[in-house]
């Protein structure tokens, strides 16, 4: 049953999203999980506490916030039966995953970038990158874009189909529960050093599988493009992806690099900060433009699509077996 969520939640998403009206009338699930993560830091991270009771209060409203998730996705999927608890299950599933609104978003720049120049592109980069745009050139602007689409392909896309897969509903939930609060407190800064330890550590955890199926993913569909090189691409992983600063975000960032003949990561600037990081694809070009983004995205589509195919032949087998 969990695969067979997992194969319609993915062909549900990848058909219609998730519509702007429901967005309007009922918000996201990943909002209704940010609204509880951002009262929980409110009320527990409280600076007169210790470093290790913020680092404790920290772990108890992670397990709190993931229990709660993955029972409601528990609930959710016991109620159901039949074709129709299936529809039901694959609605409420697509909603965990993003692989049009990451390349919608991601288009966004290179079509900024090709009709209003530097400053579009700029604005549209800063829906999906945290770093400061304005410190950013048109090529920085590009390589944003291009490693944002190979991080989120593995956080957005590959980890929840991964986690929908294992553990139905209550899997996916769990997973984008536990990411979600990582992108809200899993940062090193002063209030969130302590507070936020175990939603990081969390996060690298369950995002190891996904981010290593993602660098596959990519190699193999540089197989498919004429102008993309599988075997640079697995070069890149060997080399780069483990010197990258985060654990997992290195492995599908220098599958793109490599496969796209370019130079991505490296020194970048995070709120007025620089943050000295490894290049993965060393070597490569560094003068990414709207053409590059676009590769990146046809790179992409079809990962996508063998990620798809993968689900589809695990349910067959599935079916098969049983």
């Amino acid at each position: 049953m969990s695969i067979l969520i997992a194969l319609s939640s993915v062909l549900v998403e990848l058909a219609v999203g998730y519509p702007q009206r429901l967005y309007r009338v009922i918000g996201h699930p990943v909002t209704w999980i940010g609204r509880l993560i951002a009262l929980a830091d409110a009320r527990c991270n409280v600076e007169t506490l210790s470093p290790g009771a913020r680092r404790m209060s920290g772990v108890l409203v992670l397990a709190a916030i993931v229990a709660l998730a993955g029972f409601t996705g528990w609930m959710i999927q016991t109620s159901l039966s039949g074709w129709a608890g299936l529809l039901v299950a694959a609605l409420v599933g697509s909603s965990l995953i993003a692989q049009r609104s990451l390349a919608s978003h991601v288009k966004a720049v290179a079509d900024g970038l090709d009709a209003g120049g530097l400053a579009e592109g700029r604005r549209a980069v800063s829906q999906i990158v945290g770093r400061d745009p304005e410190s950013l050139d048109e090529a920085g602007v590009a390589r944003a874009a291009i490693e944002s689409l190979a991080e989120n392909c593995s956080d957005g896309v590959v980890a929840p189909v991964f986690w929908l897969a294992v553990g139905g509903l209550a899997g996916g939930a769990v997973y984008k529960a536990a990411n979600t609060a990582d992108s809200m407190i899993g940062h090193k800064t002063v209030r969130h050093l302590h507070f936020g330890w175990a939603a990081a550590r969390f996060d690298d955890l369950i995002n190891l599988p996904a981010s290593r199926l993602s660098a596959l993913l990519f190699i193999a569909a540089a197989l498919f493009m004429r102008d993309a090189s599988a075997e640079e691409a697995w070069r890149a992983v060997r080399r780069d992806a483990r010197h990258h600063r985060s654990p997992n975000a290195g492995w599908p960032e220098a599958a793109m690099a490599g496969a796209l003949g370019l130079a991505l990561a490296g020194p970048r600037r995070y709120g007025g900060v620089t943050v000295d990081d490894a290049f993965m694809g060393e070597g490569g070009r560094r003068e990414a433009d709207a053409e590059d983004i676009r590769r990146a995205l046809a790179l992409y589509r079809i990962a996508d699509g063998f990620l798809i195919g993968l689900v589809a032949m695990a349910a067959g087998l599935w079916h098969l077996v049983l």
